[in-house]
């Protein structure tokens, strides 16, 4: 493997979005490039880099955006995001939040305070996305875009392959990322539907499991 991307609430951060140091001192450690994948928006991914200490190679907003020297924003599919939103305002009876939408290019996010079975089911009508609840906050995302398409593009730019990454995560929207990888590892606290596609479940959660994976394949010399 020559580079890993890991996600990051629920994954190098502990439940109350906490950056976790134990995942930060073990990244660090790393010789080979850490690629930051996240919902939130490049901004925010951007800063998480700096403070964990990686490169600055990020992919945003569930896959929509990445940054390897320049940025791309993947902005084909946010009409139908914003038309789905619009129907789910109209018809649900909810009162929808939007979060960061004056940075968010490529989704909607929402504030996660509603029912989110009963918003899938309504938008049964609109097939071309879906609603990923990360546990953290609710995305409308085109199902065209994930953090697998963002790695497969970030890996490009980086001039390497998907399969030479480790990808590190714990919810849904980890699901493709490490799907694509080389090497998929579901933290302890991950959901159960990424433990059943990962390659390797750490029995510590959140940077525990981080951290435990880091070592685990240095020590088969995977990753140095």
């Amino acid at each position: 493997m020559k580079a890993l991307v890991v996600d990051v609430d629920g994954t190098i951060t502990l439940g109350d979005r906490s950056l976790d140091c134990r995942a930060v001192r073990a990244l660090r450690s790393l010789s080979v490039p850490v690629v930051i994948a996240t919902g939130n928006v490049l901004c925010s991914a951007r800063t998480i880099s700096k403070l964990v200490g990686t490169g600055g190679i990020v992919i945003a907003e569930n896959g929509g955006v990445v940054e390897c020297n320049k940025v791309e924003h993947n902005t084909a599919y946010m009409k139908e995001c914003e038309d789905a939103f619009n129907f789910l305002n109209e018809h649900s009876g909810f009162d929808l939040e939007k979060l960061d939408p004056e940075n968010r290019r490529t989704e909607i996010c929402l504030r996660r305070n509603f029912d989110v079975e009963k918003a899938m089911q309504l938008l049964r009508e609109h097939p071309g996305v879906e609603i990923v609840d990360t546990g953290f906050a609710v995305h409308i995302k085109s199902k065209m875009i994930n953090k697998g398409t963002g790695l497969k593009r970030i890996a490009e730019l980086m001039g390497l392959d998907a399969q030479d990454f480790v990808a590190i995560g714990d919810s849904h929207n980890d699901v493709e990322m490490l799907e694509v990888s080389g090497f998929g590892v579901a933290v302890g606290n991950a959901h159960h539907e990424l433990k059943g596609i990962a390659d390797m479940v750490t029995k510590g959660e959140h940077g525990a499991g981080v951290a435990e994976a880091i070592k685990y394949i240095k020590e088969k010399m995977m990753l140095r």
